[in-house]
C-alpha cells in the first residue's frame, strides 16, 4: 500500500507539480465559477417553459448571447493587453455577475434580449485574460499541461453543475440566476484577493492606446491565420455533437435517454484522461498533437455514419473525445507561442473567437447538409474535413517554427517550446 501511495503521489506531482501559485488561484476560481454554471445550459428551457417564448423567439435570445460571446473574445483580449489581466478579470467577472442578475430579474422582452447580449459579452470577457495570465506565469514547456488541467477542471465543474442545476430549478429558475451570479462574483473575489497583475512590464509599455483596432491584429498575421483555418474546421466538426448528432441518432430510433448515456462517455473520458493527456501533450510537438486532434475528431464523427447502435455510437464518441482531449492543451499553447508578449491577451481572445464563430456556423451548416444530403454525407464530410485539417496542421509547422525563431530574438520564453 505504501508503495502504491508513493507511486500515486509521484504521478500527481508529475501531472500537477511545478506550476506557480497564481496559476492555481486561477484554476480554483475557474472551478468555483463552473460549479455554478447553471443558466446557459437551461436558458432555452427557461425561456420556453417559464416565460412562454416560442421556440424561434427563444433561439433569437440564445443567439444574442452567442453574439455577445463572439465579441467578448475581441474586447476581452484587447483589454487584457491594454489595461492588464487583473483589471480585465475583475471587470468581466463582476460585471458578468451583474448581467446574470439583470437577466434573472428581467420581465420585458427587450430587457431579456439586452441582458442576454450583455451576459454573453461581459460574462465571457474574462476568458482571454485567464489564458494570457497563464502564458505570463507558466514556463513554455509546462503550458500544454497547464491549459490541459484548466480545461479538465472546466469539464469537472460543468459535470457537477448540471445535476445541481436540475435540483435547484425545483425552487424556481430565479435561484439558478442568483446562484450562478454568486459563484461568478466569488471568482472575482479570489482574483482580487490572490491574483496579482501578471502582464510583463515591457508588454505594458508597448500597449500604446493610439493603435487602430488592435484586437484584430491576429487576423492580419498570416501565421496565425494559417493556424486558424484547421482550428475552425475542427471546431465545426466537434460542434455537430450539439445539434445534428442528436437529430440523426434519435431519428434512427435511439431514445433520448440512451443518447444521453452515449454522450456522457465524453464527459467521463475527459475527467479521467485530461490531466494525463495535458502532461503527455507537453512532450509532443504542437503540430503533431493538433494533427492527431483534428484527425481523431474527424474519424470519430465519421464513425457515426455506421448507424445508431449504442455500442458503435459510444465507440465513436470515445474516438472524437480523444481528439478533443488532444486539442485543448495544444491549441492554447500554440497561441501563447505565436503571440508577441505585448499581444498575448489579443491572440488568446482571437482564439476564443474562432471557437465562438464555429459554434455559430456549425448548427446551420450541419443541419443543411443533413437535410439535403443525408447523414452519410454529413459524417463522411466530417471525416474528410478532419483529415484535411490534420494534414494542414502538419504542413504549416515550418512556418510556425520560423515564427518561433523570430520571437526567440525578442524574448527569452520560447526556447523550450515544442513545434
Amino acid at each position: 500500500m505504501k508503495h502504491l501511495l508513493g507511486r500515486l503521489g509521484a504521478e500527481v506531482r508529475a501531472t500537477a507539480g511545478g506550476l506557480p501559485g497564481t496559476y492555481w488561484y486561477l484554476w480554483t476560481g475557474t472551478l468555483v465559477n463552473r460549479l455554478g454554471a447553471f443558466v446557459v445550459p437551461f436558458l432555452a428551457l427557461y425561456l420556453t417553459r417559464e416565460r412562454g417564448f416560442r421556440v424561434e423567439e427563444a433561439g433569437m435570445v440564445v443567439s444574442l448571447h452567442g453574439a455577445g460571446g463572439v465579441l467578448a473574445g475581441l474586447v476581452g483580449g484587447m483589454l487584457a493587453d491594454r489595461v492588464g489581466r487583473r483589471k480585465t478579470l475583475l471587470a468581466g467577472l463582476w460585471l458578468g455577475s451583474a448581467a446574470m442578475l439583470s437577466m434573472g430579474f428581467a420581465r420585458e422582452t427587450w430587457h431579456l434580449c439586452v441582458s442576454a447580449f450583455l451576459l454573453g459579452l461581459l460574462g465571457e470577457l474574462y476568458r482571454p485574460a485567464v489564458s494570457a495570465a497563464i502564458a505570463d506565469v507558466v514556463k513554455p514547456e509546462d503550458r500544454a499541461r497547464a491549459y490541459g488541467l484548466l480545461y479538465w477542471v472546466v469539464n469537472v465543474g460543468f459535470a457537477i453543475a448540471l445535476p445541481l442545476a436540475g435540483l435547484a430549478s425545483r425552487f424556481g429558475f430565479l435561484v439558478l440566476f442568483v446562484a450562478d451570479a454568486c459563484t461568478t462574483f466569488l471568482y472575482g473575489l479570489i482574483v482580487w484577493w490572490k491574483v496579482p497583475e501578471t502582464r510583463p512590464t515591457r508588454a505594458a509599455r508597448s500597449a500604446e492606446p493610439s493603435r487602430g483596432l488592435p484586437g484584430l491584429a491576429p487576423f492580419w498575421d498570416p501565421v496565425f491565420l494559417s493556424f486558424a483555418l484547421p482550428i475552425v474546421l475542427t471546431c465545426i466538426i466537434f460542434s455537430q455533437g450539439n445539434v445534428t448528432l442528436p437529430l440523426d441518432l434519435t431519428s434512427q430510433g435511439m431514445s433520448p435517454a440512451t443518447f444521453g448515456a452515449v454522450l456522457a462517455v465524453n464527459g467521463v473520458l475527459i475527467v479521467l484522461l485530461q490531466p494525463f493527456a495535458g502532461r503527455a501533450m507537453g512532450q509532443v510537438r504542437r503540430a503533431t498533437a493538433l494533427a492527431w486532434a483534428s484527425g481523431l475528431t474527424g474519424l470519430g464523427f465519421g464513425l457515426h455514419a455506421l448507424g445508431a447502435d449504442p455500442a458503435m455510437a459510444a465507440f465513436a464518441v470515445v474516438v472524437w473525445t480523444l481528439g478533443e482531449i488532444a486539442q485543448a492543451p495544444a491549441g492554447s499553447a500554440v497561441v501563447a507561442d505565436l503571440a508577441p508578449t505585448e499581444q498575448r491577451g489579443t491572440y488568446q481572445g482571437a482564439y476564443y473567437m474562432l471557437w465562438a464563430l464555429s459554434a455559430c456556423i456549425a448548427p446551420t451548416l450541419g443541419s443543411w447538409v443533413l437535410g439535403h444530403y443525408g447523414a452519410r454525407a454529413l459524417w463522411g464530410g466530417c471525416l474528410a474535413v478532419g483529415l484535411f485539417a490534420a494534414g494542414w496542421h502538419l504542413s504549416i509547422a515550418d512556418a510556425r517554427r520560423r515564427r518561433m525563431a523570430t520571437l526567440r530574438l525578442t524574448r527569452s520564453d520560447v526556447s523550450a517550446t515544442l513545434d
